[in-house]
């Protein structure tokens, strides 16, 4: 294993925190999540519907829209004036998103707890069914350098077909205790000229359909991120890291 170190240039591309959660089916989604966009206009300055269709049927082979089924707002979503970061307030959830540069983990929790505050103070009756910690990276690779220098799982084919791939899709799934976790590494082209792009997507969860304690999901959120870093530094190698240090 890779030892797990802070990388000065990490590769990640979007760090994310999400919560799923359930409302009641009244709930009146522009009455109560409007006010916080002009609360936080002075730093998230784009703004964006959402819609949701309340009930639809099939006819003919198409979807249709019922009677009294039509679009409604699910939500917004509210992005900032350096178009770095991102956060979502639903009827089904809160979302909050780092684009790249990546900065700290301390930076972004402190900033999804702010935002997930206000959130939940405007959603009466929340249920928490599952909560995340979502992290994709990017890894360039010179193209003429072999997948296992810097992997330390890979795909294989067997020995009498061709070599050359051109494109890999795997996803693993797994548990640890009451936290799941979902990776998937594909190939990808790359913005660097001769190199290969790898995306590592790595997603730890944890979903409970009676509900997850507010006290103890955000101390869950940090053991999900150590889970994360530690599937990390499991899939790369040093060559890899010292890409990225």
């Amino acid at each position: 294993m890779v030892k797990v170190r802070h990388l000065r240039n990490a590769p990640i591309v979007e760090a994310i925190i999400d919560f799923r959660v359930r409302l009641p089916s009244n709930y009146d989604v522009r009455k109560e999540y409007f006010p916080l966009i002009k609360e936080l206009a002075s730093k998230y300055t784009k703004v964006e519907k959402g819609t949701q269709v309340k009930l639809i049927e099939i006819e003919g082979g198409k979807p249709k829209i019922q009677k009294g089924g039509e679009q409604k707002i699910g939500g917004y979503r509210l992005t900032s004036r350096d178009k770095k970061e991102v956060v979502q307030f639903r009827i089904d959830g809160f979302t909050y998103s780092r684009l790249k540069p990546y900065t700290k983990w301390q930076l972004v929790v402190e900033e999804a707890r702010r935002l997930w505050d206000l959130y939940k103070a405007r959603s009466h009756d929340l249920v928490t069914e599952r909560i995340s910690v979502h992290y994709i990276n990017l890894i360039d690779i010179p193209s003429n350098e072999d997948l296992e220098d810097y992997f330390t799982a890979i795909p294989t084919l067997p020995e009498k077909l061709p070599q050359a791939l051109n494109h890999f899709f795997f996803n693993y799934g797994f548990k640890e205790k009451t936290l799941q976790a979902m990776v998937v590494q594909t190939g990808v082209q790359s913005p660097k000229k001769d190199h290969v792009g790898v995306i590592l997507d790595i997603e730890v969860f944890k979903q409970n359909t009676k509900g997850i304690a507010e006290k103890s999901a955000w101390e869950t959120i940090t053991k999900m991120r150590e889970l994360k870093n530690r599937i990390f530094f499991e899939m790369i190698t040093n060559k890899t890291v010292r890409l990225y240090e």
